[in-house]
């Protein structure tokens, strides 16, 4: 059901550094800062040969990244994001199989521009798994 690896995402505390330190100290390819305040957060995705890394910072208050940070306060993995063909049918599947789709189950638009969903870390040996849709 899932196909390729199509980020890590990593929550830091300090938006600026972060990229800076991808672009100047391992020569990655960094792009602008986008906020998504759907989801509560400002992204920069980092593209590598083979997937991405998106880094993660904090946007208005109620961000889910903030409590993170609060309880990692260095930033660390927050989640993996795999792709899948087709989000409705694979939310069904794990569904039936007993995961726990988080939110009420409907796919909200990604950083990508395209239908996301997350699973719950409990269901997956502690980590959050995002789904889109390619």
């Amino acid at each position: 059901m899932i196909g390729r690896l199509n980020h890590v995402a990593i929550a830091v505390p300090d938006l600026t550094a972060a990229a800076a330190q991808y672009a100047n100290t391992l020569g990655a390819d960094v792009g602008p800062p986008q906020d998504e305040p759907d989801h509560g957060v400002t992204v920069v995705f980092i593209t590598l040969p083979n997937t991405k890394i998106e880094l993660l910072y904090p946007l208005g208050e109620n961000s889910p990244i903030a409590g993170f940070l609060e309880k990692n306060p260095s930033g660390g993995i927050h989640h993996i994001c795999y792709e899948v063909e087709d989000i409705a049918e694979a939310a069904l599947r794990l569904t039936t199989e007993g995961a726990r789709v988080l939110g009420d189950g409907t796919p909200k638009i990604g950083a990508h521009g395209k239908p996301v969903l997350f699973l719950h870390p409990k269901d997956f040996n502690g980590t959050l798994i995002e789904l889109e849709e390619v």
